[in-house]
């Protein structure tokens, strides 16, 4: 086999992509609320779902992780604090950042957003490696300190993160609600500006950087970024495969590498790696007793 003419192969990701649709569909299944302009309130409601999707979607019919995070975490209502907090465990123990690269809407549309043409794409900078770091700071402020110890007379704290930051929550409930609803025209002011001007921001970046909100801000991909290198679902490298061509680490959008370490906290298990591995040396698989 010609190694280096199966390095240069084109690996196409639409397969990953029908994914992340399909469950970006399945989450955002309440379609009659993208025309009435009303939010979903039945019971799946209360369930979390694994990735970072807006309870303020018209479509959405679970709950994101990360807004009831913030709606609990200064409550006295543990019973549900645990649940979120035991849920995100479970999830992240079970399959790590595998959640980011095949189940999150946001991170499809980021991921659409890279493949429009631009003269230089950015892969890494200076900073890139501190500023990774961001999304460890803006968790504990605006997910876990700021709404428990900033709480009203009823012990809930408001969704800082939701509220000043999220630009996927701007994208898939802010934007739409106000579209379909008259009477918030009337409501908006410098918050709604200033969530907008942060979406504006993030998708001209992710034309150039592959997506940046989820290497730089992303709370969620934070939290499970914790569990790679524990969780039941791993990515191998078996050494005597490795011929050390570089291919893997070229092909990774993420910045890793995988024979250096296969379970970076910023892998996303896209499998990128291991289709461009020219002696299969990655695999997949869940952990062995």
């Amino acid at each position: 086999m010609d190694k280096r003419k199966h390095i240069k192969k084109k690996i196409s990701e639409w397969p990953r992509h029908r994914i992340q649709a399909l469950w970006a569909l399945l989450t955002n299944s309440h379609l009659i609320g993208f025309v009435q302009g009303k939010l979903y309130k039945g019971s799946l409601k209360k369930l979390c779902v694994p990735g970072l999707n807006c309870y303020s979607c018209p479509g959405a019919v679970g709950a994101c992780p990360i807004g009831a995070m913030q709606a609990v975490i200064g409550s006295w209502n543990f019973k549900f604090t645990f649940y979120v907090a035991g849920f995100l465990i479970f999830i992240g123990a079970l399959a790590g950042r595998f959640v980011c690269g095949w189940l999150c809407p946001f991170g499809l549309i980021q991921d659409l957003l890279h493949k429009i043409p631009f003269p230089k794409k950015i892969k890494t900078f200076r900073s890139d490696k501190l500023l990774r770091k961001l999304k460890y700071v803006i968790l504990t402020i605006f997910v876990i300190l700021l709404p428990m110890f900033l709480v009203d007379v009823m012990g809930q704290g408001a969704p800082y993160f939701c509220k000043l930051i999220c630009p996927a929550g701007t994208l898939e409930g802010g934007i739409p609600l106000v579209l379909l609803n008259k009477s918030l025209h009337s409501a908006l002011g410098w918050l709604y500006v200033w969530k907008n001007v942060l979406l504006v921001a993030t998708i001209l970046l992710s034309i150039i950087i592959y997506r940046p909100f989820c290497k730089y801000i992303c709370p969620l991909g934070a939290i499970y970024s914790v569990f790679n290198p524990i969780s039941v679902f791993q990515y191998r490298v078996d050494r005597s495969k490795c011929v050390k061509c570089g291919a893997c680490s070229k092909a990774c959008k993420m910045g890793c590498d995988p024979v250096q370490n296969a379970n970076q906290p910023e892998c996303i298990r896209c499998g990128l790696c291991k289709k461009t591995c020219p002696t299969e040396a990655i695999t997949s698989d869940c952990l062995k007793n």
